[in-house]
């Protein structure tokens, strides 16, 4: 199932994205409630980013064959990061190039969605805490993070992480075709089975240290092939049984 969030009329809504429409499942402010809506056109509301986080959880370095690009061995424990909830971005939305950055790339992940808390989750049960997956980027302002030493200005601008189009809720992780695209051309294209640390794996080690929360995302890594991109630039990735995310630069 396709669950999508957006905006109609200037309403916000959550529903089911369906081959010939989408039916609404809630509104804001929930407590304005109804038993049943109106299907609607495809064309009249606009995607937003699926959910609303209290963190976005990132991850470095976790494809082998992305490791392998850089000459960098395989990490023994998963590399963290966070983005702030600010950094979200709707589908086919613009992703606003920093004037302080002279080297902005693009990163291609799965992100996972969490469904329910989880604190010291084992990893054989972690799957059970995840509501869905859905397409997301981690823009990196790869010149700003090698000038500070870590990561927290280089990831955090305002739409510096686009989310979507949906949360797909019926899905297995282990072994999907990841792909991204800039003008076009096909610059990453690898499988989540090259994961270093797999989603049961980042949930166990991530709840051992914080509380995950449901809508909180976890950003998966992205594979070889990761690039800069200029303003103008059109940018899209997919992921096998989710579908395609795509944005702009400017």
């Amino acid at each position: 199932m396709r669950l999508v969030r957006f905006l109609l009329s200037g309403k916000i809504g959550f529903g089911i994205h369906l081959e010939d429409g989408i039916q609404p499942i809630a509104w804001e402010p929930y407590e304005d409630f109804e038993e049943s809506y109106l299907k609607l056109a495809h064309g009249d509301v606009a995607l937003l980013a699926p959910v609303v986080p209290t963190k976005i959880i990132g991850i470095g370095l976790n494809y082998r064959d992305h490791a392998e690009e850089f000459g960098m061995e395989v990490p023994d424990e998963p590399t963290i990061f966070l983005k702030a909830p600010s950094t979200m971005l709707d589908p086919g939305g613009t992703i606003i190039y920093p004037e302080r950055s002279e080297q902005v790339d693009y990163e291609a992940e799965l992100a996972v969605v969490l469904g329910r808390q989880a604190r010291n989750v084992p990893a054989d049960e972690a799957l059970t805490y995840v509501f869905g997956y859905t397409c997301g980027m981690d823009i990196t302002a790869r010149d700003l993070q090698i000038e500070d030493g870590q990561w927290t200005r280089a990831k955090n601008f305002d739409t510096f992480c686009p989310l979507g189009p949906w949360v797909e809720t019926e899905l297995e992780p282990g072994n999907l075709d990841i792909s991204f695209s800039l003008n076009g051309e096909v610059r990453q294209s690898s499988n989540t089975s090259k994961l270093i640390f797999g989603v049961p794996r980042l949930i166990e080690f991530l709840s051992g240290i914080m509380t995950l929360y449901p809508g909180d995302i976890i950003m998966t890594g992205t594979p070889s092939g990761v690039g800069p991109v200029e303003r103008g630039d059109e940018l899209e990735m997919s992921i096998e049984g989710i579908g395609t995310l795509a944005c702009t630069v400017a």
